[in-house]
Protein backbone atom coordinates (compact mmCIF):
# COMPACT_ATOMS: atom_id res chain seq x y z
CA UNK A 1 0.00 0.00 0.00
CA UNK A 2 1.28 3.35 -1.30
CA UNK A 3 1.70 5.74 2.05
CA UNK A 4 0.45 9.23 1.75
CA UNK A 5 2.83 11.76 0.68
CA UNK A 6 1.82 13.87 4.28
CA UNK A 7 2.79 10.71 5.93
CA UNK A 8 6.13 9.95 4.16
CA UNK A 9 6.96 13.24 4.30
CA UNK A 10 6.84 13.36 8.07
CA UNK A 11 8.68 10.08 7.82
CA UNK A 12 11.71 10.71 5.92
CA UNK A 13 11.50 14.43 7.77
CA UNK A 14 11.85 12.68 11.40
CA UNK A 15 14.90 10.45 9.99
CA UNK A 16 16.83 13.09 8.81
CA UNK A 17 16.52 15.77 11.95
CA UNK A 18 18.08 12.08 13.38
CA UNK A 19 21.13 11.66 11.39
CA UNK A 20 22.37 15.43 10.65
CA UNK A 21 23.00 18.60 12.25
CA UNK A 22 19.97 21.14 11.69
CA UNK A 23 20.51 23.19 8.14
CA UNK A 24 21.12 26.83 9.12
CA UNK A 25 20.77 29.57 6.83
CA UNK A 26 23.76 31.93 8.90
CA UNK A 27 26.94 29.25 9.09
CA UNK A 28 30.22 30.45 9.38
CA UNK A 29 32.38 28.68 6.62
CA UNK A 30 34.19 26.28 9.32
CA UNK A 31 30.95 25.26 10.47
CA UNK A 32 30.14 23.95 7.16
CA UNK A 33 29.91 20.26 6.83
CA UNK A 34 28.78 17.85 4.30
CA UNK A 35 26.33 14.84 4.68
CA UNK A 36 29.39 12.12 4.94
CA UNK A 37 30.99 14.88 7.48
CA UNK A 38 28.09 14.84 9.79
CA UNK A 39 27.98 10.86 9.21
CA UNK A 40 31.76 10.39 10.43
CA UNK A 41 31.31 12.92 13.01
CA UNK A 42 28.17 11.07 14.61
CA UNK A 43 29.96 8.16 14.60
CA UNK A 44 28.46 6.65 11.59
CA UNK A 45 25.26 6.32 13.82
CA UNK A 46 22.96 5.35 10.92
CA UNK A 47 25.18 2.53 9.72
CA UNK A 48 25.79 0.68 12.83
CA UNK A 49 25.13 -2.93 12.65
CA UNK A 50 24.39 -2.80 9.62
CA UNK A 51 26.32 -4.62 6.42
CA UNK A 52 26.84 -1.65 4.12
CA UNK A 53 27.19 -1.20 0.45
CA UNK A 54 27.81 2.35 -1.61
CA UNK A 55 26.97 3.79 -4.14
CA UNK A 56 29.27 6.46 -5.40
CA UNK A 57 32.25 7.36 -7.97
CA UNK A 58 35.30 9.50 -7.55
CA UNK A 59 33.35 12.55 -6.58
CA UNK A 60 33.21 10.55 -2.74
CA UNK A 61 35.29 12.25 -1.20
CA UNK A 62 36.56 14.05 2.01
CA UNK A 63 37.38 17.48 2.38
CA UNK A 64 41.35 16.32 2.75
CA UNK A 65 40.55 14.65 -0.99
CA UNK A 66 40.54 10.88 0.49
CA UNK A 67 37.56 9.09 -1.10
CA UNK A 68 35.02 7.84 1.79
CA UNK A 69 35.45 4.55 0.35
CA UNK A 70 39.10 4.29 1.74
CA UNK A 71 37.97 5.77 4.81
CA UNK A 72 34.86 4.18 5.84
CA UNK A 73 37.07 0.46 5.00
CA UNK A 74 39.66 1.54 7.45
CA UNK A 75 37.53 2.26 9.98
CA UNK A 76 36.24 -0.67 12.37
CA UNK A 77 32.98 1.31 13.02
CA UNK A 78 31.81 0.60 9.65
CA UNK A 79 31.02 -2.69 8.01
CA UNK A 80 31.39 -1.85 4.49
CA UNK A 81 31.14 -5.14 2.35
CA UNK A 82 30.69 -3.59 -1.53
CA UNK A 83 30.76 -0.63 -3.93
CA UNK A 84 28.32 -0.43 -6.64
CA UNK A 85 29.42 1.65 -9.97
CA UNK A 86 27.60 4.14 -11.95
CA UNK A 87 28.20 5.69 -15.10
CA UNK A 88 31.71 5.77 -15.88
CA UNK A 89 32.83 3.67 -12.84
CA UNK A 90 33.58 3.54 -9.31
CA UNK A 91 37.62 5.33 -9.84
CA UNK A 92 36.07 7.06 -12.79
CA UNK A 93 37.62 5.59 -15.40
CA UNK A 94 35.23 4.86 -18.25
CA UNK A 95 34.06 7.51 -20.62
CA UNK A 96 30.21 8.82 -21.19
CA UNK A 97 28.05 5.40 -22.04
CA UNK A 98 30.63 3.29 -20.09
CA UNK A 99 31.14 1.56 -17.24
CA UNK A 100 34.00 -0.49 -15.29
CA UNK A 101 31.67 -3.57 -15.14
CA UNK A 102 32.65 -6.03 -12.14
CA UNK A 103 35.51 -6.30 -10.44
CA UNK A 104 37.50 -6.00 -7.03
CA UNK A 105 38.78 -2.71 -5.80
CA UNK A 106 42.81 -3.30 -5.59
CA UNK A 107 43.16 -0.34 -3.05
CA UNK A 108 40.54 -1.92 -0.73
CA UNK A 109 39.59 -5.44 -2.20
CA UNK A 110 36.05 -4.97 -2.05
CA UNK A 111 33.49 -6.17 -4.75
CA UNK A 112 32.78 -3.59 -6.99
CA UNK A 113 29.19 -3.88 -8.73
CA UNK A 114 28.37 -2.40 -12.33
CA UNK A 115 24.73 -0.58 -11.58
CA UNK A 116 24.98 1.08 -15.09
CA UNK A 117 22.04 0.93 -17.66
CA UNK A 118 20.55 -1.36 -14.78
CA UNK A 119 17.38 -0.78 -12.95
CA UNK A 120 14.03 -2.82 -11.34
CA UNK A 121 14.53 -6.20 -10.22
CA UNK A 122 17.68 -6.56 -12.43
CA UNK A 123 19.43 -4.16 -10.25
CA UNK A 124 17.66 -5.25 -6.79
CA UNK A 125 19.18 -8.63 -7.82
CA UNK A 126 22.26 -7.22 -7.60
CA UNK A 127 21.82 -5.64 -4.51
CA UNK A 128 20.83 -9.05 -3.02
CA UNK A 129 23.38 -10.74 -4.61
CA UNK A 130 25.86 -8.35 -2.18
CA UNK A 131 24.23 -8.98 0.68
CA UNK A 132 24.23 -5.58 2.31
CA UNK A 133 21.56 -4.52 4.60
CA UNK A 134 21.93 -0.68 3.95
CA UNK A 135 22.83 1.11 0.90
CA UNK A 136 24.59 4.29 0.76
CA UNK A 137 24.49 7.11 -1.52
CA UNK A 138 26.95 9.62 -1.91
CA UNK A 139 27.76 10.97 -5.48
CA UNK A 140 28.05 15.08 -6.85
CA UNK A 141 25.49 15.93 -8.82
CA UNK A 142 24.99 19.11 -11.36
CA UNK A 143 21.96 20.30 -11.02
CA UNK A 144 20.27 19.19 -14.15
CA UNK A 145 17.40 16.83 -15.02
CA UNK A 146 19.68 15.43 -17.70
CA UNK A 147 22.91 14.14 -15.40
CA UNK A 148 22.32 10.62 -15.14
CA UNK A 149 23.34 10.36 -11.41
CA UNK A 150 20.41 10.96 -10.39
CA UNK A 151 18.27 8.68 -12.08
CA UNK A 152 21.06 6.42 -10.64
CA UNK A 153 19.79 7.18 -7.25
CA UNK A 154 16.15 6.72 -8.68
CA UNK A 155 16.89 3.51 -9.67
CA UNK A 156 19.03 2.24 -6.51
CA UNK A 157 15.93 3.51 -4.38
CA UNK A 158 13.47 1.41 -6.01
CA UNK A 159 15.82 -1.27 -6.21
CA UNK A 160 16.35 -1.39 -2.97
CA UNK A 161 13.08 -1.51 -2.41
CA UNK A 162 12.62 -4.25 -3.74
CA UNK A 163 14.97 -6.37 -2.48
CA UNK A 164 14.33 -4.99 1.08
CA UNK A 165 17.16 -2.54 1.84
CA UNK A 166 17.73 0.39 4.09
CA UNK A 167 18.68 3.83 2.03
CA UNK A 168 21.31 6.63 3.21
CA UNK A 169 21.70 9.27 0.98
CA UNK A 170 24.48 11.73 2.05
CA UNK A 171 24.12 14.87 1.00
CA UNK A 172 26.20 17.45 -0.81
CA UNK A 173 25.54 20.99 -2.65
CA UNK A 174 23.93 21.58 -5.51
CA UNK A 175 26.92 23.65 -7.34
CA UNK A 176 24.96 25.80 -9.30
CA UNK A 177 22.69 26.67 -6.05
CA UNK A 178 19.13 25.54 -4.96
CA UNK A 179 17.32 28.74 -5.45
CA UNK A 180 14.30 27.75 -8.05
CA UNK A 181 13.78 25.18 -10.52
CA UNK A 182 14.05 26.09 -14.05
CA UNK A 183 12.99 24.81 -17.64
CA UNK A 184 10.50 22.60 -19.07
CA UNK A 185 9.35 19.67 -17.26
CA UNK A 186 9.38 15.96 -18.52
CA UNK A 187 6.48 14.30 -19.75
CA UNK A 188 6.50 11.01 -19.21
CA UNK A 189 5.67 9.48 -22.73
CA UNK A 190 9.47 10.49 -23.12
CA UNK A 191 11.43 9.33 -20.12
CA UNK A 192 14.81 7.36 -20.49
CA UNK A 193 17.96 7.65 -18.36
CA UNK A 194 18.07 10.84 -19.06
CA UNK A 195 14.93 11.85 -17.12
CA UNK A 196 12.96 8.88 -15.19
CA UNK A 197 10.15 11.26 -13.77
CA UNK A 198 8.83 14.60 -14.53
CA UNK A 199 10.88 17.10 -12.69
CA UNK A 200 12.12 20.57 -14.55
CA UNK A 201 15.60 20.91 -16.51
CA UNK A 202 17.51 22.76 -13.82
CA UNK A 203 15.87 20.92 -10.45
CA UNK A 204 17.31 23.52 -7.64
CA UNK A 205 17.59 21.08 -5.26
CA UNK A 206 20.17 18.03 -2.97
CA UNK A 207 20.44 15.01 -3.62
CA UNK A 208 18.78 14.41 -0.39
CA UNK A 209 15.76 16.21 -1.29
CA UNK A 210 15.37 14.80 -4.67
CA UNK A 211 15.51 11.16 -2.47
CA UNK A 212 12.89 12.51 -1.10
CA UNK A 213 10.99 13.72 -3.68
CA UNK A 214 11.34 10.51 -5.40
CA UNK A 215 10.31 8.29 -2.34
CA UNK A 216 7.37 10.88 -1.82
CA UNK A 217 5.77 11.07 -5.42
CA UNK A 218 7.40 8.51 -8.20
CA UNK A 219 8.31 5.58 -6.73
CA UNK A 220 5.72 2.71 -7.10
CA UNK A 221 6.32 2.18 -3.35
CA UNK A 222 8.76 4.39 -0.62
CA UNK A 223 12.26 2.67 0.40
CA UNK A 224 13.62 2.90 4.27
CA UNK A 225 14.61 6.27 3.65
CA UNK A 226 17.81 7.93 6.05
CA UNK A 227 19.23 11.72 4.77
CA UNK A 228 22.38 13.10 6.54
CA UNK A 229 22.07 16.71 5.75
CA UNK A 230 24.90 19.15 5.40
CA UNK A 231 25.55 21.77 7.81
CA UNK A 232 25.23 25.31 7.14
CA UNK A 233 24.37 25.13 2.73
CA UNK A 234 22.49 28.09 1.92
CA UNK A 235 20.22 27.46 -1.30
CA UNK A 236 21.76 30.68 -2.88
CA UNK A 237 25.39 30.07 -2.82
CA UNK A 238 27.68 28.28 -5.49
CA UNK A 239 30.25 25.92 -5.01
CA UNK A 240 32.84 27.98 -4.49
CA UNK A 241 30.92 29.25 -1.20
CA UNK A 242 31.93 26.14 -0.28
CA UNK A 243 35.77 25.84 -0.43
CA UNK A 244 35.42 22.32 -1.32
CA UNK A 245 37.67 20.35 -3.77
CA UNK A 246 36.30 19.77 -6.95
CA UNK A 247 36.40 16.47 -8.73
CA UNK A 248 34.62 16.10 -11.81
CA UNK A 249 31.71 13.72 -11.55
CA UNK A 250 32.12 12.92 -15.23
CA UNK A 251 35.09 13.44 -17.49
CA UNK A 252 33.22 16.45 -19.70
CA UNK A 253 32.37 18.05 -16.74
CA UNK A 254 35.73 19.44 -14.91
CA UNK A 255 34.97 22.40 -13.43
CA UNK A 256 32.14 24.25 -11.58
CA UNK A 257 31.76 26.59 -14.61
CA UNK A 258 30.91 23.60 -16.69
CA UNK A 259 28.25 22.74 -14.44
CA UNK A 260 26.90 26.29 -14.28
CA UNK A 261 26.26 26.56 -17.72
CA UNK A 262 25.23 22.54 -18.69
CA UNK A 263 22.32 22.73 -17.76
CA UNK A 264 20.96 25.09 -20.47
CA UNK A 265 23.93 24.08 -23.62
CA UNK A 266 23.92 19.58 -22.54
CA UNK A 267 20.49 20.61 -25.19
CA UNK A 268 23.44 20.59 -27.93
CA UNK A 269 23.73 17.35 -27.87
CA UNK A 270 20.34 17.09 -29.47
CA UNK A 271 21.50 19.33 -32.89
CA UNK A 272 24.52 18.74 -35.21
CA UNK A 273 26.45 21.20 -33.23
CA UNK A 274 29.45 19.89 -31.26
CA UNK A 275 28.68 20.47 -27.74
CA UNK A 276 32.30 21.24 -26.87
CA UNK A 277 33.06 17.62 -25.80
CA UNK A 278 36.90 16.83 -27.02
CA UNK A 279 37.85 20.52 -25.81
CA UNK A 280 39.29 21.91 -22.66
CA UNK A 281 35.66 23.88 -21.91
CA UNK A 282 33.15 21.02 -22.80
CA UNK A 283 29.81 22.89 -23.10
CA UNK A 284 31.16 26.30 -22.81
CA UNK A 285 32.36 25.77 -26.49
CA UNK A 286 29.45 25.19 -29.28
CA UNK A 287 30.12 25.75 -32.99
CA UNK A 288 29.96 23.69 -36.09
CA UNK A 289 31.78 24.01 -39.67
CA UNK A 290 30.62 26.65 -41.43
CA UNK A 291 29.61 28.59 -38.36
CA UNK A 292 31.32 32.45 -37.86
CA UNK A 293 30.89 35.08 -36.20
CA UNK A 294 27.06 36.14 -37.05
CA UNK A 295 26.32 33.35 -34.25
CA UNK A 296 27.77 35.35 -31.69
CA UNK A 297 27.18 38.75 -32.66
CA UNK A 298 23.24 37.44 -33.25
CA UNK A 299 23.87 36.04 -29.16
CA UNK A 300 25.32 39.27 -27.80
CA UNK A 301 22.42 40.96 -29.40
CA UNK A 302 19.47 39.64 -27.20
CA UNK A 303 21.34 41.17 -24.28
CA UNK A 304 20.48 38.05 -22.04
CA UNK A 305 21.74 38.75 -17.92
CA UNK A 306 25.10 37.87 -16.72
CA UNK A 307 26.56 36.17 -20.06
CA UNK A 308 28.49 37.17 -22.68
CA UNK A 309 29.25 35.08 -25.97
CA UNK A 310 32.70 35.30 -27.71
CA UNK A 311 33.09 33.88 -31.26
CA UNK A 312 35.34 30.86 -31.01
CA UNK A 313 37.54 28.59 -33.39
CA UNK A 314 38.40 24.92 -31.83
CA UNK A 315 39.16 21.81 -33.03
CA UNK A 316 37.87 19.25 -30.91
CA UNK A 317 40.09 16.17 -30.14
CA UNK A 318 37.26 13.48 -29.94
CA UNK A 319 33.21 13.41 -30.46
CA UNK A 320 31.48 15.55 -33.57
CA UNK A 321 33.93 17.52 -35.53
CA UNK A 322 37.18 15.13 -34.13
CA UNK A 323 40.22 17.15 -35.66
CA UNK A 324 38.40 19.44 -37.53
CA UNK A 325 38.48 23.50 -36.66
CA UNK A 326 34.90 24.42 -36.36
CA UNK A 327 33.43 28.10 -35.38
CA UNK A 328 31.29 29.01 -32.65
CA UNK A 329 30.82 30.47 -29.32
CA UNK A 330 31.98 30.68 -26.14
CA UNK A 331 30.36 31.30 -23.16
CA UNK A 332 31.55 33.70 -21.02
CA UNK A 333 29.25 34.03 -17.54
CA UNK A 334 30.47 37.29 -15.64
CA UNK A 335 27.59 37.53 -13.25
CA UNK A 336 26.33 33.93 -12.09
CA UNK A 337 23.37 35.25 -9.90
CA UNK A 338 21.76 36.53 -12.74
CA UNK A 339 22.53 33.72 -15.50
CA UNK A 340 19.79 31.93 -16.64
CA UNK A 341 21.31 28.77 -17.88
CA UNK A 342 17.68 27.29 -19.57
CA UNK A 343 16.89 30.10 -20.84
CA UNK A 344 20.34 30.98 -22.46
CA UNK A 345 20.21 27.35 -23.77
CA UNK A 346 17.07 28.12 -25.27
CA UNK A 347 18.19 31.51 -27.26
CA UNK A 348 21.93 29.46 -28.58
CA UNK A 349 19.51 27.60 -30.39
CA UNK A 350 17.21 29.79 -31.80
CA UNK A 351 20.07 32.01 -32.73
CA UNK A 352 22.27 29.23 -34.19
CA UNK A 353 19.20 27.90 -36.31
CA UNK A 354 19.00 31.46 -38.05
CA UNK A 355 22.43 32.12 -38.27
CA UNK A 356 23.65 28.96 -39.96
CA UNK A 357 21.96 26.89 -42.94
CA UNK A 358 22.94 24.05 -41.58
CA UNK A 359 21.51 24.04 -38.90
CA UNK A 360 19.73 20.57 -37.92
CA UNK A 361 18.32 18.37 -34.93
CA UNK A 362 20.17 14.59 -34.27
CA UNK A 363 17.92 12.19 -36.41
CA UNK A 364 16.68 10.21 -32.94
CA UNK A 365 14.99 13.51 -32.12
CA UNK A 366 17.54 13.12 -28.93
CA UNK A 367 16.11 16.84 -28.69
CA UNK A 368 12.99 15.56 -27.20
CA UNK A 369 14.36 13.19 -24.46
CA UNK A 370 16.43 16.22 -23.49
CA UNK A 371 13.80 18.77 -23.07
CA UNK A 372 11.29 16.30 -22.13
CA UNK A 373 8.74 16.41 -25.06
CA UNK A 374 8.34 17.97 -28.72
CA UNK A 375 7.55 21.22 -27.71
CA UNK A 376 11.28 22.47 -28.00
CA UNK A 377 11.84 21.33 -30.92
CA UNK A 378 8.23 21.96 -33.39
CA UNK A 379 8.42 25.96 -31.53
CA UNK A 380 12.16 26.35 -32.87
CA UNK A 381 11.26 24.53 -35.98
CA UNK A 382 8.07 26.80 -36.37
CA UNK A 383 9.95 30.31 -35.75
CA UNK A 384 9.36 30.90 -32.10
CA UNK A 385 11.41 33.45 -29.98
CA UNK A 386 13.17 32.69 -26.84
CA UNK A 387 10.22 34.14 -25.16
CA UNK A 388 8.31 32.03 -26.71
CA UNK A 389 9.38 28.59 -26.01
CA UNK A 390 9.98 29.94 -22.37
CA UNK A 391 6.78 30.53 -22.12
CA UNK A 392 5.06 27.01 -23.41
CA UNK A 393 6.54 25.53 -19.83
CA UNK A 394 5.58 28.01 -17.85
CA UNK A 395 2.28 26.80 -16.60
CA UNK A 396 3.60 22.97 -16.01
CA UNK A 397 6.85 24.32 -14.26
CA UNK A 398 4.67 26.16 -11.90
CA UNK A 399 2.86 22.79 -10.96
CA UNK A 400 6.53 21.24 -10.53
CA UNK A 401 7.66 24.28 -8.09
CA UNK A 402 4.40 23.64 -5.78
CA UNK A 403 5.45 19.56 -5.96
CA UNK A 404 9.09 20.17 -5.21
CA UNK A 405 8.09 22.93 -2.55
CA UNK A 406 7.28 20.22 0.05
CA UNK A 407 10.34 18.22 -0.31
CA UNK A 408 13.11 21.44 0.22
CA UNK A 409 15.24 20.99 3.78
CA UNK A 410 17.36 23.88 3.59
CA UNK A 411 16.38 27.62 3.82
Amino acid sequence: MRLSRRALLAATTAAASLTSAPPTSAAQPSRRRTGFENLAASGYEQLRGHRVGIVTNPTGITRDVHHIVDVMHTDPRVNLTAVFGPEHGFRGTAQAGGSEGRYDDPATGLPVYDTYLKSGQALADIFTTSAVDTIVFDIQDVGARFYTYIWTLYDCMEAAQLAGKRFVVLDRPNPVTGRQAQGPVLHREFATFVGRQPISQAHGMTVAELARLFNGEYLTAPVPLYTVLMTGWRRSEFYDAWDLPWVPPSPNMPTPDTALVYSGTCLFEGTNLSEGRGTTRPFELLGAEGIDGRWAAAANELELPGVHFREAYFAPTFSKFQGKTIGGVQIHVHDKAAYDPVRTGIALLVTAKKAWSGFTWRSDNWIDKLTGSTRVRTMIDAGASTDEVVAGWREELTAFRRIRKNYLLYR
